[in-house]
């Protein structure tokens, strides 16, 4: 277990190259034959075509959060919860909307929105449409 620990506080660090070649070299040294490590060639495989977006000692550094599990949760709020309902049949363009509008809520930022929209509506409908007291015909 300390094994492991190490070559997560060494990711974490930013090393997550370093991490893979310490990885390889103790199967390696153990003998293992490739046939016997593909668990261990796929994570090193990972660590290492994944390294520029594993610097989570950058991330840490500008206080982002690092762990799935919240990016997850969030994705599961916004979309899953109501995108994915039994029988239910969505278009991209009505799926974006519904999303759009689900991350207004979440964020609390739906009521500065719809005051936007309203005065956009308003400007769209009546403002353009009579512009210098002209009427449209009936």
């Amino acid at each position: 277990m300390a094994w492991i620990a190490g070559h997560a506080r060494t990711i974490l660090a930013g090393g997550s190259e370093q991490a893979a070649a310490s990885i390889s070299v103790a199967a390696d040294a153990v003998g293992l034959r490739p046939g016997s490590r593909k668990g261990i060639d796929d994570a090193v495989g990972y660590l290492k075509n994944k390294a520029t977006y594993l610097r989570y000692d950058t991330a840490l550094a500008g206080g982002s959060p690092i762990a799935t599990g919240i990016i997850e949760g969030a994705c599961r709020h916004l979309a899953t919860d109501r995108l994915d309902s039994t029988g239910a049949r969505w278009g991209l363009s009505g799926a974006e909307a519904v999303l759009k509008l689900r991350a207004l809520r979440s964020n609390g930022d739906f009521d500065s929105y719809w005051a936007w929209h309203v005065t956009q509506e308003f400007t769209r409908n009546h403002q353009a449409r009579y512009r210098g007291t002209l009427l449209p015909a009936a």
